[in-house]
Formats: structure tokens, sequence, C-alpha cells
């Protein structure tokens, strides 16, 4: 079925799979191709969102810190607080998802968080602040529809690479937030001569508001629900009927007459309450029917059920790429989180000019790392795939987090008991914790490869629950950050712990 890679299938339309309308290829370049559409638009409205959700910690070492006279036990709070919103909202986004589609969850979404990030500028305390960070840590949960999304338009074959691109150059916006956030903040205080007080608050206003509300109004314009039209028409696929055959049952389907030879043409049924059924496609071909391998090639995203919760919730697969994400996307949350913090702390007055500004840009390389680390991570993913099915991507998820932890470890331990000068201790910290990021965003890639082939049925679901592990492994960590504030410690810390 999957043709072999071309680099003309960057810009030529997609190449789509007969029985379940996902494409073997992803178009990036050809943007007139609604599988393309849909490919730019989940990252973009993930990448958005961290323009606001990761908007405070390049400003808080000093600027808000100081001007809210935050303690640095209130500054962690406010970490901690912002995680638990997007770990909250992201187990509730996931069964949104099944029911009503990727894109205008993604949509309201931005929507939503824009509303608090444009009144970020009235914080005047920590409780404020905290509030604040709250409502904002809903667009943490965009995650959620970026996955599902490309999940919904790639076939199996490439559903890692395309997950993968999405959520790394989603996860990007981390990194572009600190240089984008701290470069502003610079630029409204040096050349327009803005106090910090009314500075960092006008970054807000300037920055991540307009731009959410704007990402939001191209999803709704240029997205498409799902590769058969609507998120409503999903059914009308003709792998619909084959799941029907397997026995797998499907709101207003009708199983006797759902299955069709490729000659006839579709009509509309009516179920025996007079309720309109869905329409089926003329069917699958005989040569097509050899395509379909697994679950995952007919499985259709169904509203959560208390049958499908129970299910989900006792399948072992269910729990390996969650606790995968806990760890690794977890790592990448708290270096994000607390890094700049840490180089601020460790080096401003033993290096001359180095600032909140420089910390922030240092810090950014580890979160711009994604634009191939992760892509990178699902393409391995793929590719094991091909020759090992889902135990090669069971292991590559494994040894990733293996080669993070050790990282970690060994940063921390350095960064503890090491006092060498300032400039060879930050070239060594900044190697080994790019080598724990690369392997991070590796594994976060790795993980959403395998995700796709859990739970297929409901994938908004298990896309929402292992995203929002993630998160939990985020707040997991800030609170080592919290409670042990020994500069290094609290990394081999929270990594001997996993």
């Amino acid at each position: 079925g999957a043709p072999k890679f071309k680099w003309s299938h960057l810009w030529e339309p997609a190449i789509v799979n007969p029985v379940n309308l996902k494409s073997y290829t992803i178009p990036i370049f050809n943007l007139g191709d609604p599988y393309a559409r849909a490919f730019h638009l989940s990252w973009l409205g993930f990448f958005v969102a961290f323009l606001s959700w990761f908007a405070f910690p390049p400003l808080i070492p000093d600027a808000i810190k100081s001007d809210l006279h935050l303690s640095a036990a209130q500054v962690a709070n406010s970490n901690i607080i912002a995680l638990c919103a997007t770990f909250v909202v992201r187990v509730g986004v996931g069964p949104l998802v099944d029911q009503y589609g990727p894109r205008k969850v993604m949509a309201y979404l931005l929507i939503l968080g824009a509303i608090p990030s444009g009144l970020a500028g009235t914080a005047r305390t920590a409780e404020g602040l905290y509030v604040l960070r709250f409502f904002i840590g809903i667009l943490g949960a965009t995650f959620v529809p970026c996955q599902a999304w490309t999940s919904a338009f790639f076939d199996k074959n490439c559903v890692g690479t395309a997950n993968a691109l999405v959520g790394g150059w989603g996860n990007m916006g981390g990194g572009a937030t600190f240089a984008i956030m701290t470069s502003l903040f610079q630029s409204l205080t040096q050349t327009y001569g803005l106090s910090t007080h009314v500075a960092w608050r006008a970054a807000f206003a300037i920055v991540p508001a307009p731009i959410l509300l704007f990402v939001a109004v191209l999803t709704f314009i240029f997205g498409q629900d799902h590769p058969a039209g609507k998120w409503s028409e999903r059914h009308t696929l003709p792998v619909a009927a084959l799941a029907v055959q397997q026995g797998h049952q499907i709101p207003n389907i009708q199983p006797e007459k759902s299955l069709k030879s490729s000659s006839e043409s579709s009509k509309d049924e009516k179920d025996p309450e007079g309720n309109a059924a869905v329409t089926v496609r003329p069917a699958i071909a005989d040569e097509d029917l050899a395509l379909v391998k697994s679950t995952v090639d007919v499985a259709i995203n169904e509203p959560l059920t208390l049958k499908t919760t129970v299910k989900i919730l006792t399948n072992p697969l269910t729990w390996l790429p969650a606790l995968a994400y806990l760890t690794t996307f977890g790592v990448e949350l708290a270096i994000d989180s607390k890094f700049a913090d840490v180089l601020f702390v460790l080096f401003s007055k033993r290096r001359p000019g180095f600032d909140q500004t420089t910390a922030g840009y240092y810090t950014s390389i580890l979160g711009l790392l994604n634009l191939v680390t992760r892509p990178a991570g699902g393409y391995f993913g793929d590719l094991v795939y091909r020759h090992y099915g889902t135990n090669g991507k069971k292991a590559w998820t494994l040894l990733c987090g293996l080669i993070m932890g050790a990282a970690l470890v060994a940063g921390g331990f350095y960064m503890q008991n090491n006092r060498t000068s300032g400039d060879e201790q930050l070239s060594v910290l900044m190697g080994v914790f790019s080598v724990a990021a690369i392997f991070s965003e590796f594994g976060n890639g790795a993980n959403f490869a395998l995700v796709p082939h859990c739970n297929a049925y409901n994938n908004g679901v298990m896309s929402g629950l292992v995203g929002s592990f993630g998160n939990l492994g985020g707040i997991i960590f800030a609170l080592v950050f919290r409670f042990q504030t020994e500069v290094g410690k609290a990394f081999w810390i929270m990594e001997a712990e996993f």
C-alpha cells in the first residue's frame, strides 16, 4: 500500500489509502491540499499556545519577580498551578475531541486561552498571578487536538512522523517564547523607555492574545475536520463498513446494509426510528482488503462510553505511553520552566552581563531543538515499526527515557558538586542538559508514534490521557524544585525517582 518515500511527496497531492482515506505521505509544501492544511494548523495552534502558556518563565527571574515582590516559593507555586490547569483540561479535552473533532476543539481552546492572556497585565499580587496562570494553562491542552488531528489524517506508515513533527514544531514554541518575550521586553525597556512595571504587562498584550485569536480564525476558515469532510461524516468512509462487519458497533450504521460491492453507489438509509443513518461510500475492493492488517487501519474516533472507559483503563497499552510521557515531557516542562531561573541564579553574579535576557536565550536553545529532535524521534519510531512492529516502538521509547535520565543525573550531580569558573561550568551544563533535552524530545516523538496504536477507536481520549500524564510529570518535577532548593540536587532527584 504505502509508496516508497520520494522528495516530490513533500509538494505533490497526498497519496491516500483507499480504505480509510488517510494519507501515506505528508505534503508539507502543498497548502492547497487539505492534508497539508490539517498538518500545519495542528502544529501552529500548539505553537502559538506556548506564546502565552510559557510567556511568564522568561520574564519571571527578574522583571515579574521584582515587580510583584515574589518569593522563590511563590514563583515555584505559580509554575505548579499553570501545569495543574493543563493536566485537568487535557483529560477533559480528550473526549471532546472524539465527540466534536480536533479542529473545533483547537480553535475554541485558543479563543478561551486568549482571554486570560489579554488580562495577564492586571496581575498585582502573587494570588492574582496564580489565577491568571491557572486559566492561561488551558492553552496547554491544545496538544490533544494537535495530535488527534494528524492521527486522523495520516496513515500508520507515517503517523509517527506526522505526530512528532507537529508535536515538535509546536513544542518549539516553548523555545521561541523565551527568545520572543525576552527580546520584546528588552526592546520595550531599552528602546522605548518603558519601566519594568509597564513593559512586561505590555508584552502580553502585544504578542500572545492577538496571535491566539488570529490562529483560531485561520483554523476555522482553512481547516478540515476529517478526511471525509465534516467530523459528523467520518463514518461515511468505506472502512466503517468493514469495522461493522468485524463486530464494532457504530451509531446509526446498519451492519446488514453497510458493506456494498464496489460497483454499487452509496445511498441514504434510515434506522427503525426514522433517523437518518450514516451513508457508507462504495465499499472496499478485494485488492484493498489486503491493506487492512490491524485495528488502526479501520478505527474511527467514537464518543466515550462507560464500557470503553473501563476498557481503556484496564488496557496495559494505555499506561506504557502515559508513564513514559510522564517522564520525557515532564522533564521538558521542568527544564523550560526552571532552567532559565537556575542559570540566572548561578551566573548573574559570576559573569558580567549575564542577565535575565541572557538566561532566557540559553534556555531557548533547549526548546528550539524540537525543530529536529521530536520529529526524529517519531521518524525512528515509524522506521522500527516497519521491521519490529509496536514492540520496536516500545523499545525505542524506553531507550530514549533511559539515556535522558542518565544525562540529567550526571548534570544534577555536576551542578551540585562543581565550583569551577563560570565559563567552564556553563559550557558543561549546556552540553549535558542538551543531551538530556535531545533524548527527552526524542522520547516525546517516539511515544506519540506509539499512541495511535493504543485504544485506536478513542484516539482523542488516549491523546488527552497521555498528554495529561506529561503535565503530571511536570507538576511532580516542579514540586521537587519547590521543596528542594539546592541547585543541581533537584535535577538528579527527579530522575532518580523514575
